[in-house]
């Protein structure tokens, strides 16, 4: 198992063989956070039907990070799901959009093709999001349960648009722009609402990239104020304890 002194946020994917270890999963997670070995962002249980349909199970409450919606984690339920699983967010209200956009997990392809041929049929696991920098915690006591441990540390958001995209389509517009002034009348409206539909177009990617970024930096915000809760409550507790944790 990989090894690494660097704080890094990760996804977590544990799957157990039971619902049962699943949640017991769930509960040893919780516990390294709460003995400071990690940090979780969130996290989720699902498993997968005799269908191979995959099944939302349970959550953390809405916190700082609030639902699901736009994360890294609820990206990647969507992405086990396929077609199919996609649809458990309608109920939930956690998955919604375009959740099996890959760029949104964070992750490789390679890594949930990983994942999804691990959790077969009749299979749980617990996905989550983490920040750890040293990976023996999670691996020894998920293992001692039987769970099997995949982890990809997280990519950077894009927080740019496909600025190849863009200069193409303005180049385009510029060349109809150029035929647009020397066409005849009846041509002209028909010029016009290409060059519109293309404007239309570069405007709805630049408002969409503005969107995730927001977005991106509305969750560091909120990891912040995770990881400050986290560092103010071992604090707390080695207080009482008559410990020191240095700043």
């Amino acid at each position: 198992m990989e090894t690494s002194s660097a704080v890094v946020d990760r996804m977590l994917v544990v799957i157990f063989d039971t619902e049962t270890k699943a949640y017991e999963g769930k509960k040893t997670l919780l516990g390294l956070e709460s003995e400071g070995s990690i940090v979780v962002f969130a996290y989720a249980v699902i498993g997968k039907n005799a269908q191979g349909d995959v099944t939302f199970k349970q959550s953390d409450d809405p916190g700082p990070l609030g639902t699901l919606v736009g994360t890294a984690l609820g990206s990647m339920i969507g992405l086990l799901g396929g077609p199919v699983g996609v649809g458990i967010g309608a109920a939930t209200g956690l998955i919604a959009g375009t959740i099996a956009d890959l760029s949104n997990a964070r992750v490789g392809d390679d890594f949930v093709d990983d994942v999804a041929k691990k959790l077969t049929p009749g299979k749980y696991a617990v996905i989550a999001e983490i920040q750890e920098n040293w990976t023996t915690p999670v691996d020894t006591r998920m293992e001692a349960i039987g769970g099997t441990v995949f982890r990809r540390a997280l990519s950077e958001v894009e927080d740019t648009v496909n600025a190849e995209d863009i200069a193409a389509m303005k180049a385009d517009i510029a060349q109809l722009k150029a035929e647009h002034a020397k066409a005849r009348a009846d041509r002209k409206a028909k010029l016009q609402e290409k060059i519109n539909e293309l404007d239309s177009k570069i405007q709805a990617r630049l408002e969409k990239a503005k969107e995730r970024r927001q977005a991106a930096e509305q969750r560091a915000r909120a990891k912040v104020a995770i990881l400050k809760a986290q560092v103010a409550d071992l604090k707390a507790r080695a207080a009482q304890a008559g410990d020191v944790i240095p700043d």
